[in-house]
């Protein structure tokens, strides 16, 4: 029996799974410093990992989708994707 996976998807799949292991690794670190102020500075830099990877997994997914999702769909898309990160920096 032979699975087949698109590249597109596989790359989506394991860009998240890095991320999920980055976060459950993230977590173990505040769990072993017992520290508010380096769990903080930790969890700040996982801040800078969700967005990324949103962006780069997006960005694979509609390139793999490019023949059969509409530009109009793409930018509006980018778009929703930009409010996104517009919000989490905005006061």
């Amino acid at each position: 029996m032979v699975i087949f996976i698109e590249k597109a998807l596989l790359l989506m799949i394991l860009l998240r799974l890095c991320s999920g292991s980055i976060e459950v690794t993230a977590a173990l670190f505040m769990f072993k410093y017992n520290d508010l102020e380096k769990a903080f500075y930790i969890n700040t830099l996982l801040a800078l990992v969700g967005p990324t990877v949103l962006i780069v997994t997006t960005g694979i997914g509609l390139l793999g989708l490019a023949e059969k999702v509409s530009l109009l769909k793409m930018v509006c898309l980018f778009s929703g994707i930009s409010l996104i990160l517009f919000s989490l920096n905005s006061k």
